[in-house]
């Protein structure tokens, strides 16, 4: 055989053959290298992209917004619900902002009653713990209790206050102050300012209440000293306003931290007293604070904490004044509504909306013949034609003695201003004599109460679970029924507070919070307590 056959055979064998072993191996092993390397780029990519993601996005800022709707209870939202209906034209089914958000119930007894009152209520919010009724910010044994606002502030976090009360007040106190009781309003107002070992604490506060920064050598003043803390508050930093004039001129983009807005003597106005060119609304307010906060907070990872509190909810319910009452409820809806959206916009931001306690216990239905099976209704028509207070007007009744004074009442208190026309004689005759104060705004709101078959049971509070809202990350945590110290720890979680560190550094000084020597005793009358008005001011 030669040389060519021997080729020719091998080719033709090597056709017949199988791929060679080690060719097939190599290819796998680049097949397996080409797949590996894809792997990881592929996973260096999406690894990349994460880390841009969280480098350009940063940590999710998270701002906490709790509103308080002081005395709401749930009759309360039913009578709003129904009277907003009724006088918009809407069908039964037409809801209120907060019914939007409502995901369950909070329990209310304090730690010595079972009927609480604002300050132990407030307190629960705040320190995360049950205390005796007239407590502010301390707990059973009159410690001092770290609250959730200074603990916020301890982390970097900006903090507010905006109320329709007195911004020295039973609620916005219990977060801002350490005092043994609710009474020592002058106290409270020096610790806001920072006047106590935290320093201050508050960055904004929007309210009521001046009376108590003025010096007793003041027109108005509520104060027994002669300190002037306005002037103390602007010598430590404080930008200071007083009109609404001066509060539409803020403008969030610029305005400076720290800010206190003291817009009224003592509480601010009934929203259905209001005069909108005098006093801003709890919306108006509420948007103002948030927006400076914002702004405060735009270049800081870290949010901010605002208790936003619709303070005459309850005042109105302790006088049982239903148009007053409803017209303040409405008030806190349209904050709400405001606050709601703004959370929509800003995914990390949550709002808790409770209140305190019941006040008034209000019912929609009343028996008025105990021995007559009583008419399933009630007549939000009464309600609608009432254009003032009963507190307001009650006033305008002890300065107006001229000799027409039978038919200013007939005319001006029972058919403009309550909307009533068929008065007896028996009514008008107790107006025109001479009574408190007091004794007519009760009056003037049962002769509301009573055409329009709205009952209450009380002036005072009652022990009723209330009504909880929430909107916004985590909230479902809120569902169900909670006792109110778990609003505290909700937000204590949610924003990774450490209240009990705060509690520490209080209890260095501690005595700080029990001096008596200030406390202004004007609540002589607990109804009186809740108004304007009533505390004795310098003349």
């Amino acid at each position: 055989m030669d040389n060519r056959d021997y080729d020719d055979d091998l080719d033709e064998n090597m056709e017949l053959l199988p791929f060679p072993v080690e060719h097939k191996a190599k290819e796998k092993k680049t097949l397996f290298f080409i797949f590996l390397s894809a792997l990881i780029i592929s996973i260096g990519t999406i690894g990349f992209v994460s880390i841009w993601v969280k480098l350009t996005n940063g940590p999710e800022k998270r701002n906490v917004i709790l509103m308080i709707s002081d005395g709401f209870g749930p009759a309360s939202e039913t009578f709003a619900r129904d009277y907003y209906q009724f006088v918009n034209g809407l069908s039964y089914d037409n809801v209120i902002p907060l019914d939007r958000i409502q995901v369950g119930s909070s329990r209310t007894r304090s730690a010595d009653s079972l009927v609480t009152d604002s300050a132990a209520g407030a307190t629960a919010f705040s320190c995360v713990k049950k205390t005796y009724n007239g407590a502010i910010g301390v707990d059973t044994d009159q410690t001092p209790c770290g609250t959730i606002l200074e603990a916020a502030k301890a982390i970097g976090m900006k903090t507010g206050l905006v109320v329709t009360s007195r911004i020295t007040h039973a609620t916005p106190a219990s977060f801002s102050a350490h005092v043994i009781s609710r009474e020592m309003e002058e106290i409270i107002a020096t610790q806001q300012l920072g006047d106590y070992p935290l320093g201050r604490q508050v960055d904004l506060m929007i309210g009521g209440g001046r009376c108590f920064f003025l010096p007793n050598s003041t027109t108005g003043s509520c104060r027994s000293d002669d300190r002037d803390l306005i002037a103390e508050a602007k010598n430590s930093g404080f930008t200071y306003f007083s009109s609404r004039n001066e509060f539409d001129k803020i403008d969030p983009k610029s305005q400076s931290i720290p800010l206190i807005g003291l817009l009224t003597l003592d509480h601010m106005s009934y929203e259905i007293d209001r005069n909108p060119t005098d006093e801003p609304s709890l919306k108006e307010m509420s948007e103002k604070a948030i927006r400076i906060l914002e702004k405060q907070t735009a270049d800081s990872d870290k949010g901010f904490f605002l208790m936003i509190e619709g303070s005459r909810i309850d005042m109105a319910a302790h006088s049982n004044d239903p148009g007053a009452h409803v017209h303040d409820i409405l008030a806190y809806n349209e904050a709400i509504d405001f606050v709601t959206k703004y959370v929509d916009d800003h995914p990390g931001t949550v709002v808790i909306s409770v209140s305190d306690h019941e006040t008034g216990g209000l019912t929609l239905a009343l028996q008025t013949d105990y021995y007559e099976y009583p008419e399933y209704l009630w007549y939000p028509d009464v309600i609608s034609r009432i254009k003032n207070s009963s507190y307001a007007l009650s006033v305008e009744l002890t300065k107006y003695w001229s000799n027409d004074r039978t038919e200013y009442i007939k005319d001006n208190i029972l058919r403009n201003s309550l909307g009533i026309s068929d008065f007896s004689d028996d009514e008008v005759n107790f107006l025109v004599a001479n009574h408190t104060q007091l004794e007519y705004e009760i009056y003037m709101a049962n002769l509301t109460s009573w055409r329009a078959l709205v009952g209450w049971t009380t002036h005072g509070h009652t022990g009723v679970d209330v009504n909880l809202y929430a909107h916004g990350k985590n909230t479902n945590a809120l569902r169900g029924n909670h006792e109110n110290t778990y609003i505290g720890q909700f937000i204590t979680e949610y924003l990774n507070l450490d209240p009990d560190s705060i509690t520490l550094r209080l209890n260095s000084n501690n005595t700080f919070h029990k001096s008596t020597s200030n406390i202004t005793n004007y609540n002589v009358d607990h109804l009186a307590h809740y108004h304007a008005g009533h505390i004795p001011r310098r003349t």
